[in-house]
């Protein structure tokens, strides 16, 4: 039989009667409030990222295909739409590649492994864009048109609509428009509203009549406020463009995670020379860095949490080592080693990190619930591109979380341990 575990099972149970019981169940509250914190933080910050960036690879893809002479601009260069990549970039699927091996999120930079994809391409599909100036009855604004195609993906587009309907591509080129709901409360535009679209070509100015077919809001406000989409045959009318010539391409991936890897090898085995790929990340990289630093916010709300559960459990330690400090000593007279008598109260203290987990990893599940399926947090979609604060819970995350506070907690509650090997075993049994 384990007698450190026997007898911290019998200290446990008799603790509850001790005057020590108010700082045991301190202790329980601050880990149980520790990893609540932790895991909502958690979910809030991993579905934060995931919302903001499925909505912007939902309307702009993961990767663009383009014509050198472009990076960061949203000028119109015109590339022949006959590629050998086009349509049949969707049928690729994982590819392989070499990368450093990781360990626990710490990549090993001397090494290189081969690795493979989780998926590969979707999706790829034409487009082009185009400046201009909205000018209605009582308002004018600069506005950029996207045009797209046959070949669009609308699956993705679906979820932003608030009213209206796609577009439909006929015979003859389309002059239906779908603007957001920012540019339509700015400009009281609605359903089948005529509007009025100036674009400067070769000096020249030209006047383009159009009807709202449909209104979207992705709540990217910055995107939402400039962009507005239209027929791609009209781009090219506009530009004096052939029909088999387009903007660039845009390509969707089945994995997020999948995005640079992929980027490299369509850059490097698939387009030609005169062309180039681009990630999403890398054209349109302020917001990402925004993201990026929410990061560094859960790793500082994850230390902090796990602090405030450390210096409780250290506190409420030391409290049991001088409530029985009797007991140390008859067992330290018996024949117990140090090492035996520390373990009494790290299993002691383990107990009661479990029972804080316990607690604290059901507050933290129900409130994650709660938040995800009644939407009781609501945010300023100005400043946080959502409405409400979105959840996403990782249960890989949540396991790592739970073991590694146990883990470290208890590390750290070594060393206030060793306070039982300065109690003299006489003195320790003549104390009462």
């Amino acid at each position: 039989m384990n007698l450190s575990y026997f007898v911290a099972k019998k200290v446990a149970l008799s603790g509850q009667k001790s005057f020590s019981r108010l700082i045991i169940r301190i202790a329980i509250l601050a880990v149980a409030l520790s990893i609540t914190v932790m895991i909502i933080a958690t979910a809030l910050i991993r579905g934060f990222k995931n919302e903001i960036s499925s909505k912007i690879f939902g309307f702009w893809g993961h990767i663009h295909i383009m014509d050198t002479s472009l990076s960061h601009s949203m000028e119109a260069v015109p590339i022949d739409q006959d590629q050998t990549f086009y349509p049949t970039l969707d049928t690729l699927r994982k590819v392989t590649y070499l990368d450093n091996p990781s360990i626990l999120g710490y990549r090993i930079e001397d090494q290189l492994v081969e690795k493979e994809t989780y998926g590969g391409v979707k999706h790829i599909q034409v487009f082009a864009n185009i400046p201009g100036i909205i000018k209605t009855r009582e308002q004018m604004e600069g506005i950029f048109l996207k045009g797209i195609g046959k070949d669009f993906m609308w699956d993705n587009m679906d979820e932003y609509f608030v009213r209206g309907e796609r577009m439909v591509f006929g015979d003859t080129i389309s002059r239906d428009i779908i603007i957001s709901e920012q540019t339509s409360n700015r400009l009281f535009l609605d359903l089948g509203d005529k509007l009025v679209i100036y674009f400067i070509i070769n000096e020249q100015q030209v006047a383009k009549r159009f009807s709202v077919k449909g209104v979207y809001k992705t709540g990217l406000e910055e995107y939402d406020q400039r962009f507005a989409i239209v027929d791609i045959r009209l781009i090219q009318d506009l530009l004096n463009w052939n029909e088999n010539e387009v903007g660039g391409f845009e390509v969707f991936l089945d994995d997020i995670r999948d995005i640079e890897p992929i980027n490299e090898h369509i850059y490097m085995e698939e387009v030609p020379n005169d062309l180039f790929s681009q990630t999403i990340r890398d054209k349109f990289p302020s917001i990402f860095e925004w993201l990026g630093l929410q990061d560094i916010n859960e790793v500082v709300i994850l230390m902090l949490m796990l602090i405030v559960s450390i210096i409780n459990m250290i506190t409420a330690l030391l409290i049991l080592i001088l409530e029985r400090t009797n007991m140390i000593g008859i067992l330290r007279a018996l024949g117990a080693t140090n090492w035996d008598i520390q373990k009494i109260f790290l299993y002691y203290a383990g107990y009661i990190v479990c029972l804080g987990l316990l607690f604290g990893n059901i507050a933290g599940l129900l409130l994650c619930f709660l938040q995800k399926h009644f939407e009781i947090i609501s945010l300023s979609e100005k400043d946080y591109y959502l409405s409400v604060a979105p959840i996403e819970i990782d249960w890989w995350s949540i396991l790592f979380l739970n073991i590694g506070t146990l883990v470290v907690t208890l590390v750290f509650l070594i060393i206030p341990s060793y306070l039982v090997t300065r109690i003299s075993p006489v003195k320790a049994i003549r104390f009462k």
